[in-house]
């Protein structure tokens, strides 16, 4: 069986994908940057460290590629590239830029997901990957409304942010690379911790909110007989009907990998996104019992109110980020990942599984350190 080469494999879902595709033996190479502190290698033992304790059992380890997909050959060296050209046939394109504000095209996110995605199909074309997996996202649809279709990308949409655009143009690139035989596309909605044990590696979306909840709260002021903060001048311009399609990352990882191994799944698009969304009202809820605080409340969507309270007006500046996911999401068809999985339906994502995701969120300090692994 031929490597796969992943790149992103240090974020969440990269973490992931590295351990559910070794435990289905599948040959797997990383392509990873070097941190300040560490070298990629250094990265991945470390994270390979933290799923033998998890698991109970060592995993084979990845062959290790020190490269970056912002520069031409993804930095790598002559000897490195002939390893790749003699072992893979497969690149599963995990890398991105979450980024939802740029200051141009040269900037993030343009610069990881349009710039890098063109260097990591120029490097396939040159060193023979005709084989790709390519993680996109369900936001590509934009501003759309009504059901999306896994077989829609580009329809005249605006979009909410930058991101999303990017997104987009990445995704039209690959689906255009004439070099590759074939192009299995994941699009996940917003990805969130373990629905088993409630770990994450990243803070974004909804921890970000939970974060910054959790901070303001803290400073707001004494708790009264109810043993939590009263935090009735706090509004949102939202209603609370608002659906957020979240799902679990050790699902989308497994839904993922159980494809990228099974030859007969190749060439779909595929919405990885939950049966049932959550809305923002049980969202709110969630984040009150968790972080400590009641009353805050709703007063419908649309543009903010004036004479808000100073908390508020705090908190939705630190959130402005991410304004654009307080609207209502689209429904996504996903019936080619239903077709392919039927025995994996998405966890459904339930005030039991919020509530824990955001306790080992708090109890971590929303942080994440792996167990030191120093380069042999």
């Amino acid at each position: 069986m031929s490597y796969i080469l992943l790149n992103g494999a240090t974020g969440l879902l990269g973490r992931y994908l590295m351990r559910d595709l070794l435990l289905k033996e599948q040959p797997l190479a990383v392509l990873v940057r070097k941190s300040r502190r560490e070298s990629p290698r250094e990265r991945i033992e470390a994270a390979m460290r933290t799923w033998d304790q998890t698991l109970g059992r060592e995993l084979p380890r990845p062959v290790v590629l020190a490269g970056d997909i912002s520069q031409p050959d993804l930095t790598l060296s002559a000897e490195d590239q002939r390893w790749v050209r003699d072992n893979c046939d497969g690149m599963l394109h995990n890398a991105a830029s979450l980024s939802f504000v740029t200051t141009g095209r040269q900037a993030e996110p343009y610069k990881t997901n349009v710039d890098g995605t063109r260097n990591v199909l120029d490097f396939c074309e040159h060193n023979g990957i005709r084989k790709f997996f390519h993680v996109s996202t369900a936001y590509v649809c934009g501003k759309r409304t009504g059901r999306i279709l896994e077989s829609e990308l580009n329809e005249g949409q605006e979009y909410a942010n930058c991101y999303e655009e990017s997104k987009v143009e990445s995704e039209e690139m690959v689906r255009g690379a004439r070099a590759l035989d074939g192009v299995t596309v994941f699009r996940p909605a917003i990805i969130i911790g373990d629905s088993h044990t409630g770990v994450t590696f990243t803070y974004h979306n909804f921890y970000w909110l939970l974060q910054l909840a959790y901070s303001l709260v803290n400073g707001m002021g004494e708790m009264d007989f109810t043993g939590k903060i009263p935090a009735h001048m706090v509004k949102f311009n939202v209603d609370g009907t608002e659906r957020k399609n979240l799902v679990p990352v050790d699902w989308v990882s497994e839904a993922m990998s159980r494809i990228i191994v099974d030859p007969r799944l190749h060439g779909e698009t595929y919405h990885l996104t939950p049966r049932i969304p959550v809305n923002m009202r049980l969202v709110l809820d969630v984040v009150e019992e968790t972080v400590g605080f009641y009353g805050t409340g709703f007063y419908g969507a649309g543009d903010r109110r004036e004479g808000a309270h100073e908390a508020e007006d705090l908190f939705h500046q630190q959130m402005a980020v991410y304004q654009s996911y307080w609207r209502d999401d689209p429904t996504f068809d996903s019936t080619n990942i239903s077709r392919a999985l039927p025995d994996l339906p998405c966890p459904h994502v339930d005030r039991t599984m919020l509530k824990q995701l955001s306790r080992v969120a708090i109890e971590n300090r929303f942080r994440w350190k792996d167990a030191v692994a120093a380069e042999a």
